[in-house]
Formats: C-alpha cells, structure tokens, sequence
C-alpha cells in the first residue's frame, strides 16, 4: 500500500449501524445516514433517493436491461449495487474507498461475495474510473460520493464528470445524488452540464430530506411522455419501485438560453 493510501486509510471514518422499527442504518462516524435496509426486505431499496437514482430504466426498454452493465461509484449500504445485482439481474461493479464498509455490507446488509456478476473494488473512484477496462462498458452509473461530514459531493469537477461519461455505453445513463449542507447544487449542475451537453440533463425535484437526483445520457434522448409512461408502468410491476410517481416530478434539465 502507498503512503498516500495509508495515509486515506487512517483518516477514514469508523463505520457504525443502528436498528430502528425494521431498519438497519449505515453511519460514517456521525448521526448522518449513508444507507439503510428494510431487515425482512434486504434487496429492495429503501430510501427515496437511492430509488430514483433507478430512473435510467426509463430510458430503456426492460426486456434489455438484464444484458446491460451497472456502476456504483460509492457502496453506502449496498442498496442500488444489491438491487441491480438480484432485482434487475444485471452484472454490477461497484468501487468503494473505505474497506470498513465493504466488509459491514457483506456482514450486516446482505451484500453477497464477489462472483461472475458481482465486483467489488476497494480503491479511489476518481482514480478507477479512469483505467481503460471501463470505457465505454457502463450502461447504468450511480454516483452517490460523500464522505462522513454529507456536506457536499467530495468529486465534483468537469473533469470528473467527463471521466464519468467515458465510462457509458452510447445509450448509457449516469444517476447523481446531490446532497449538501453547502448551496452546492448549481455548481455541480453546471459541471454536469459540461461534460455531457446541456441536452442530455434530467432531474428530479429534490426529496424532502434534500436530496436531488440528476441523470446525464451519454447521448441524449426525449422519449414521449406516453412512452415513458408506458416503461414506468412496467418497471413499477416487475420491481416495485414507485416508478409512475416518478413521471409528476422527472423531467428534462432545460438549456440555458443565450
């Protein structure tokens, strides 16, 4: 291991848990929630936001999406890597910095072993994403980076994003969490908006917590209404995700004029 990779280990937060009513709840060292599980329901998603940050399977037909690639860059509690992973049925990487939480995913929220399906890669995502093996192979990326403090994305750059976008297949979507205690949002819109074009931005209205879900295609796409209507209905049957909920408060990123 390298001096800075020591260095990165030492400084990481320790990972804790705590049940509440059915819940199991992921902490970095502070109250804040960095994932949660339903105990009796392991492999689905719990939080709202994690749920939506789903949404690209409205951009694509369902009977595809067992054949297509996921990406988490960020584990949390391993809700959208094990639901990709036993939901969708898709083969699914997933690259986390703190190996504590690799190892309280496998032991207390279900996270199964690595297989032929399943990767789990300890190391810096900002640095992963660049290695030539992921260009171009990523059709589903969920990017959820933030560290104990939840103040604000810790990679959050064009240069970043543009990273992200190389990973994609041509019809391949990124899902990024925006969270912050600091008025970050218009600022990552921005660089999102760089890297992948201003026509190629979706996003949700932010969830009463405070999370807001942007999605970037690598190339852009505006289904009809009727038509993503059509593939919520279906992706609500086949996995339970409020996915019809989802057409009141998901819509294209307009371009700045001007």
């Amino acid at each position: 291991m390298s001096k800075r990779n020591t260095a990165v280990s030492e400084a990481l937060p320790e990972v804790t848990i705590s049940d509440w009513d059915g819940t199991r709840y992921l902490h970095l060292g502070t109250p804040w929630v960095q994932g949660s599980m339903r105990i009796k329901k392991p492999f689905d998603i719990d939080l709202e936001y994690v749920q939506r940050m789903m949404a690209w399977l409205l951009l694509v037909d369902w009977p595809s999406v067992p054949e297509r690639r996921a990406m988490q860059l960020g584990l949390g509690a391993a809700a959208a890597t094990k639901f990709c992973l036993q939901k969708l049925g898709m083969a699914t990487t997933a690259i986390e910095l703190n190996p504590q939480v690799v190892n309280v995913c496998r032991q207390w929220f279900k996270l199964p072993p690595d297989s032929d399906k399943l990767q789990v890669v300890l190391g810096d995502a900002g640095e992963e994403i660049q290695k030539p093996q992921y260009l171009q192979t990523v059709d589903a990326l969920q990017v959820d980076l933030y560290d104990h403090e939840a103040a604000a994305p810790v990679l959050d750059s064009p240069d970043f994003y543009q990273h992200c976008r190389n990973l994609l297949t041509e019809d391949g979507c990124m899902t990024v969490n925006l969270f912050g205690r600091t008025n970050s949002y218009a600022r990552s819109l921005a660089y999102i908006q760089e890297a992948f074009g201003e026509a190629a931005v979706w996003r949700f209205t932010a969830t009463k917590e405070g999370n807001t879900i942007l999605l970037a295609q690598r190339t852009p796409s505006r289904p009809e209404r009727e038509l993503l209507a059509q593939r919520a209905d279906v992706v609500q049957q086949a996995t339970g995700l409020p996915a019809l909920k989802w057409l009141k408060v998901f819509k294209p990123v307009q371009p700045l004029l001007g």
